[in-house]
C-alpha cells in the first residue's frame, strides 16, 4: 500500500467516527440523557443473545464430529 492509500484508509476510519459520534449525539437529542443507559441495556443484551446463539452454534458443530464417530 502507498502512502497515499493509507491516507485514504485512515480518512475512512476517521469519517466513520465522526459519523457515530454524529449519530450519538442525534439519539441524546431524539430520546433525551434519561433513557440513554435503557437503550445500552437493550443493545448490550442483544449482543449477549447474539453471542449464546453463535456459540451454540459453534458448539452444535463439534458435537456433530464426535457423536457419529463415537458409534
Amino acid at each position: 500500500m502507498t502512502g497515499r492509500d493509507a491516507r485514504w484508509y485512515h480518512a475512512g476510519a476517521m469519517d466513520i467516527a465522526v459519523v457515530l459520534i454524529i449519530a450519538l449525539v442525534l439519539v441524546i437529542i431524539w430520546r433525551g440523557p434519561k433513557t440513554l443507559p435503557l437503550l445500552g441495556k437493550a443493545f448490550g443484551q442483544g449482543v449477549k443473545e447474539a453471542r449464546k446463539e453463535i456459540d451454540g452454534i459453534k458448539g452444535d458443530g463439534t458435537n456433530d464430529q464426535d457423536g457419529p464417530a463415537a458409534s
